[in-house]
């Protein structure tokens, strides 16, 4: 038997214990907790009546797919067993594992919850108009992604290859993308889902939604811009969207929880709900080991309630394994900017990176996306890490 040690302040103490999938060596991928700088093995700890398959699995569906009772259940159980002494087998340093893709993605929602965001595109996009298009305040605008181009944290990115027209040409061309972006967001995933035809209310999204993840949805910039009319994102966005290997229990952010930062006009009563759904989280985005950015979750217009609320109001189906992502986070400052494209306002004013001026992602880059947010008693629950480096074009 063993103590876990998890040092004083730490982001993934037991005020947080998110979930992920692992495997030492070549063994097969089973269910953890990280606490502190380790990995605790579940389906060793957790045996007997606290225990089942679940916890030998290579994703997270089984476990979230036992719903809300039993995820309290077991959160308490880690962590009356990491306050003891647990099997020595079940303790691995976070060094010495392979993180995995935690779940299995049913289906995979984008949306585009920022005004801040939403608004600079506008501005960029359709510079003699208003910068929302007439919707965006009634509805929480998003589009259907590919969920079988979601990856986990530290796999590669391929530069994507597609048609892109610049305004200066007559015609378009055919070739990789000139203008690879990121997007900083921040996703949920969804643990019990939906009967076809039924809806989802807004304040019953803890009854749906197992944790949280920080995202990076990669985007073509130049593929996008010529696609997207009239139906909207398509070979721009569906070729990779990096997601953190650890899965933060909603429960673990009730101390990020705060009121969002006001709706006008009043959204329709399907979107209406208690006025605490936002979240607190902040975001660093690093290009290169810079720091370029800092995006605040806590300025997103709609909630995640809302945006789970609005996926299901038609009658579709929510289902184990849905990730659905809030779109790019940004703020009222330069400086929270979650995505390039603004950062540089659409390159037109550079940033210097490494002491050499950048617009857009160049092969070799690599983006590393941390965030943590409040817990109880002054501590913070920490997201991990997603990272990505761009490959060339095959």
């Amino acid at each position: 038997m063993t103590r876990v040690e998890i040092p004083d302040r730490s982001p993934f103490g037991l005020h947080n214990l998110p979930y992920g999938v692992f495997s030492v060596g070549g063994g097969a991928p089973r269910v953890g907790v990280r606490a502190g700088d380790t990995v605790v093995d579940l389906s060793v700890v957790l045996t007997g009546s606290d225990g089942d398959e679940a916890f030998a699995a290579s994703s997270l569906n089984a476990f979230m797919a036992q719903g809300p009772d039993r995820w309290a259940a077991v959160r308490q159980r880690v962590h009356d067993a990491l306050t003891a002494d647990v099997p020595h087998e079940a303790v691995h340093p976070v060094s010495a594992v392979r993180l995995h893709l935690p779940i299995e993605v049913a289906d995979y929602v984008d949306f585009y919850a920022s005004e801040h965001h939403a608004s600079n595109l506008g501005r960029l996009f359709r510079p003699d108009a208003e910068p929302l298009l007439p919707n965006w305040r009634h509805l929480p605008v998003g589009y259907h992604g590919r969920a079988g181009t979601v990856v986990v944290s530290g796999t590669d990115i391929v530069r994507p290859c597609g048609q892109r027209k610049a305004p200066d040409e007559d015609a378009p061309t055919f070739g990789p993308s000139r203008r690879l972006d990121i997007e900083a967001e921040l996703g949920f995933v969804v643990g019990i889902g939906s009967e076809p035809g039924s809806r989802i209310a807004v304040d019953d999204v803890a009854a749906h939604v197992f944790g949280a993840v920080l995202v990076n949805d990669w985007s073509a910039r130049d593929i996008q811009a010529w696609e997207y009319v009239p139906l909207g994102p398509h070979l721009g966005k569906s070729f990779a969207t990096s997601i953190s290997a650890w899965v933060v229990p909603l429960a673990a952010l009730e101390s990020a929880r705060v009121p969002l930062p006001g709706q006008s006009p009043e959204p329709l009563e399907y979107l209406r709900g208690r006025d605490d759904h936002g979240l607190d989280v902040d975001i660093l985005v690093e290009w290169n080991g810079e720091e370029v950015s800092r995006p605040p979750y806590r300025e997103m217009y709609w909630s995640p309630g809302q945006m789970l609320a609005h996926m299901t109001v038609n009658g579709a189906t929510a289902r184990t394994g849905d990730l659905f992502a809030s779109g790019t986070v940004s703020g009222p400052e330069r400086a929270q900017r979650g995505a390039f494209i603004e950062l540089t306002w659409g390159g037109r004013e550079p940033l210097t990176v490494k002491g050499v001026e950048r617009t857009f992602l160049l092969d070799g880059d690599e983006v590393a996306l941390t965030a943590s947010a409040p817990g109880p008693d002054g501590t913070r629950i920490g997201f991990g890490e997603v990272v990505g480096t761009v490959r060339a074009a095959r």
